[in-house]
């Protein structure tokens, strides 16, 4: 058995091409998406990611604007800058580049994002509406992995799903969107005593923990869906750097029934998410005014 390979960059450029369409009928409607990113601090990783997002938002024709902010400038002073973003039309999404500094908790620039601009799906308000089967906005990479598996056509309802990696981004909203569509699921972390007992016998795996080869192919059942969220840097064989995921491919790609690579897989997927994310945001905020409108008529 060799895997059939979930090709991200093809379904990334597949849900991108959608999410024109979106665009152009939101413009014709008077609503032109605006994406700004804040991004706080130099970083290169940071950099690579912006260039990305900054290529696919104008390939869909979003606007994307920079706001870079110096490393040592304060909590109050990234809020206020937040709440600018928060009450200005013009500005339709908002996303927080990472890493930020040590000195700035994550969360409490999460919560200051309105939930209407939030299009990183962050915001305590746009993760708690998953829990409530909400499944139109979430965190990207955990989109974007759902969406991968559904491109399988395997029937969600019944599923046996094994999440390994329990984060509030990644494991968590997977393991809730799914169970929102019927599937039961399995979250393996840190303190589960055996892992391989409740991968092998899943119709589908999604890791995202950080550790190269962890899954191996004795662990998955033959035929399962595997999903490597997993982004990790190693030594390959010519002594140069390569990044894999957090499964070894090679070998699990001989019993899964599909496959992600890594990179090629999620990745791709997330950027084109954020920007469906970020429509998503728009036709919301278009839904409350007109609301607002309609009530005072």
């Amino acid at each position: 058995m060799s895997a059939k390979i979930l090709d991200g960059k093809a379904i990334s450029g597949e849900i991108l091409e959608e999410t024109t369409n979106s665009v152009i009928r939101l413009k014709n409607e008077g609503w032109t998406p605006r994406l700004v990113s804040i991004k706080i601090g130099d970083n290169p990783a940071a950099d690579l990611y912006v260039r990305n997002q900054k290529n696919k938002a104008e390939k869909v024709g979003i606007i994307f604007i920079e706001r870079h902010f110096p490393e040592d400038i304060s909590l109050e002073e990234v809020k206020t800058a937040i709440a600018g973003y928060n009450v200005d039309p013009r500005i339709t999404g908002i996303i927080l580049q990472r890493p930020v500094p040590e000195n700035l908790p994550i969360k409490a620039l999460q919560n200051a994002v309105h939930p209407l601009k939030d299009v990183e799906g962050m915001h305590p308000a746009s993760i708690g509406n998953i829990v409530y089967n909400e499944l139109e906005m979430g965190p990207c990479t955990a989109l974007a992995s759902v969406e991968l598996l559904r491109r399988t056509n395997l029937e969600l309802e019944g599923l046996e799903v094994t999440v390994i990696g329990h984060s509030e981004i990644v494991g968590k909203p997977i393991a809730f969107m799914l169970m929102a569509e019927g599937a039961t699921v399995t979250v393996c972390h840190h303190m589960t005593r055996d892992v391989t007992k409740h991968s092998k016998h899943a119709d589908a795996v999604f890791v995202a923990v950080g550790k190269p080869s962890l899954v191996t192919a004795d662990i998955i059942k033959p035929g399962a869906a595997l999903i490597d969220i997993g982004i990790n840097q190693i030594e390959g064989p010519d002594g140069k750097p390569k990044i894999v995921g957090d499964s070894d491919y090679e070998s699990c790609s001989e019993v899964a029934g599909w496959i992600t690579p890594v990179p090629g897989g999620v990745g791709p997927v997330t950027v084109s998410m954020l920007m469906r994310n970020t429509v998503i945001a728009v036709e919301r905020q278009k839904d409350y005014y007109d609301g607002q409108f309609s009530s005072h008529i």
